[in-house]
């Protein structure tokens, strides 16, 4: 993992607010599983939207998450905000996938959310972004400076 190239950006996110804003995400997408309501899927979409296109500062979840972490006085480790952009733009597509497939193709849609709660666990539980995978080994070597 030390190898890994992400976007850099002289933004600053705290690590766990990313951290816990993964979880809620895995929690959404396993509420989305287990109840098989749209509903939940159309929140995550709205949520990478806002984190991924905007420059709103909290998007609903990381909102709570902020406040979490504000609560439970937990200590702010600011991290480069660039990578959690652009794996915020990734979860986006998988959660826009997912919403889309899941009045064509129900079982698609599951399987593609499920992925993406997979994402999220690895962000929340080991703190790896696989948005950093996917831009070190697939958009850099294509994309990136020679």
């Amino acid at each position: 993992m030390q190898a890994l190239i992400c976007p850099i950006s002289t933004q600053r996110v705290s690590k766990n607010v990313v951290r816990i804003t993964g979880f809620m995400m895995a929690l959404m997408i396993g509420l989305y599983a287990l109840t098989g309501l749209n509903y939940f899927l159309i929140l995550i979409t709205i949520d990478y939207f806002i984190r991924a296109f905007t420059t709103v500062s909290y998007s609903p979840f990381s909102w709570l998450a902020h406040q979490l972490s504000h609560i439970f006085n937990w200590p702010d480790k600011q991290i480069d905000k660039a990578p959690k952009i652009f794996a915020s733009r990734v979860g986006f597509l998988f959660a826009v996938t997912a919403t889309g497939l899941f009045y064509l193709f129900p079982f698609a849609s599951l399987t593609v959310a499920l992925i993406l709660m997979g994402f999220a666990t690895l962000e929340s539980v080991f703190d790896i972004c696989v948005g950093c995978l996917v831009y070190s080994y697939v958009v850099f070597p294509f994309f990136g400076k020679p």
